[in-house]
């Protein structure tokens, strides 16, 4: 293949029409989920469901961590059964959930709709991976992937801007306009997309039994899975129906008794040998496991910026600085900001969902950029910068609650995550044992999944207490999401001077 070949004739078609596909679903995702916690905070006379901050992060917490854990299930599904199959079952799943969302009004209704939902896109997300992994080659893998994280954040900034002109009039609209894009999607999936090359006979022989036996080996065997589920369920419970003290008593009690219960099965020479409800615990890839603990730091920091700062922009910040430039540059292009006043403001300020968009922007804009200045450094100090860059963004909130503080925050936080979000899969590759190498890239997502998970619960029980609603010390709730992105900046040091292996070891250059 010519390097001088056009870049649209060096990809097949299922290349670009995986990528579209890949538009038109992150439209619908964050299209909605951008707005996600205003929806569920806002009071039912503002259109909103009324909820409370804890309630709206175990929403949200709950719902993306099994977005990220159904991928591992779905892409077995796709080799078997077809990739274009599993594609247009996904639309089945979430068009119709995205219309559903707008009918429950309880936090059970809620959770079970949106759970929908995260099952159509964990269905999708596989299977768009895999088709570009198919469909690019070792040479034009690099650009392959660099077109398709950016056709990624240009579905992510798209969506959000439609969400915030069409909530204007109703709330209604956006589930319809999300429901929209992934129909949209679909249609181009029926009339356009090619399955990619595959050796569909090896592929289909991966049952899902082999797929759920290899999720909990990573993890460790049945009876230490069993623990550590355990303990995420009591997590929680704590976040919403169960105090902490309550919560501490009983993962006490729950770990103390698989401690126990693993000491009495040793003692009568239980082995891997015996059923596995009566095997002592054993810990998987203990080793990956605590880089997979180290970067869910990173995501449960991550998505403050879709799950805190929205209520922290409607409750706490003056947009009016930002109205003014607004206004200045509609003067020269000759119009009138109060047109569009429905579309862009809100309670007389400028709507969250636009401040925070301008994430995906700085990544469109800048991505390639970021990635050429450090593409001579290592994966871990690129991943390293980054959650340092993320620590000084969660600080630049302390100065001021006006809108361009607020945005020159989310831009801050923006080159953080270009440091350190592409450059982290990498360093999971360069960890894992030659042998391994699959698997650990198979399960990357678990610490998106956890950060999801933690970011949630975390988000809303913070918002809660120092939120308008409880202590009112914002500020001090900044200072938190600073301390863990650099607690996780200095756990990632540390793990790689004592836990990696000694090829991964002294990657800090």
């Amino acid at each position: 293949m010519s390097d001088h070949m056009p870049i649209w004739r060096q990809f097949p078609q299922s290349f670009w029409t995986a990528n579209v596909m890949e538009i038109f679903e992150r439209m619908g995702w964050y299209g909605f989920y951008a707005v996600s916690t205003l929806y569920l905070t806002n009071s039912v006379a503002d259109g909103g469901l009324g909820f409370s901050s804890t309630d709206r992060g175990v929403i949200q917490g709950i719902a993306t961590f099994f977005l990220y854990l159904f991928p591992a299930v779905f892409g077995a599904l796709a080799d078997r059964y077809g990739y274009k199959r599993i594609f247009l079952a996904s639309v089945v799943v979430m068009a119709p959930a995205y219309i559903l969302l707008a009918a429950p009004r309880t936090f059970g209704g809620f959770l079970a709709v949106y759970f929908l939902v995260a099952v159509g896109h964990g269905m999708f997300k596989p299977v768009v991976i895999s088709t570009v992994v198919k469909a690019t080659t070792e040479k034009t893998s690099s650009m392959g992937f660099g077109i398709f994280y950016m056709m990624v954040n240009i579905g992510g900034f798209i969506g959000p801007i439609v969400a915030g002109v069409v909530r204007g009039w109703d709330w209604k609209y956006v589930f319809w306009a999300s429901a929209g894009w992934i129909v949209v999607m679909g249609v181009t999936c029926l009339v356009l997309y090619r399955e990619p090359p595959r050796d569909a006979e090896a592929e289909s022989q991966r049952s899902l039994t082999e797929v759920f036996s290899g999720m909990i080996g990573v993890v460790g065997n049945g009876r230490f899975f069993l623990l550590v589920v355990g303990l995420l369920v009591m997590l929680v419970m704590g976040s919403k129906w169960w105090s902490f003290g309550h919560v501490a008593i009983v993962a006490a009690a729950w770990l103390g008794l698989n401690l126990l219960g693993d000491v009495a099965l040793r003692a009568a020479g239980r082995d891997e040998t015996a059923p596995w409800p009566l095997q002592p615990m054993r810990v998987g890839e203990g080793r990956y496991m605590v880089f997979l603990l180290l970067m869910a730091g990173f995501w449960t920091s991550f998505n403050q910026i879709f799950m805190t700062l929205p209520e922290y922009i409607r409750d706490y910040v003056d947009t009016s600085d930002l109205i003014a430039g607004l206004s200045v540059v509609a003067g020269w292009v000759g119009t009138d900001i109060s047109n569009w006043s429905r579309a862009l403001f809100e309670n007389g300020q400028l709507k969250p969902e636009y401040i925070i968009n301008l994430n995906a922007f700085g990544i469109i804009c800048f991505q390639v950029l970021i990635s050429y200045i450090v593409r001579r450094r290592s994966p871990l100090t690129s991943i390293i910068l980054g959650v340092a860059v993320t620590v000084v963004s969660f600080l630049v909130y302390l100065i001021a609650p006006t809108g361009w503080v607020v945005v020159a925050a989310v831009l801050v936080f923006s080159v953080g995550e270009m440091l350190a979000s592409p450059r982290s899969k990498e360093y999971a590759g360069r960890i894992a044992p030659p042998e391994k190498v699959g698997m650990y890239m198979g399960y990357f997502y678990w610490c998106v999944a956890l950060g999801n998970l933690f970011g949630g619960l975390l988000s809303g029980v913070t918002y809660q207490y120092f939120g308008p609603q409880g202590v009112d010390r914002p500020g001090t709730m900044w200072v938190l999401f600073a301390v863990l992105a650099a607690t996780t900046a200095i756990g990632l040091v540390l793990y790689n001077r004592v836990v990696a292996p000694p090829r991964a070891a002294g990657d800090l250059s």
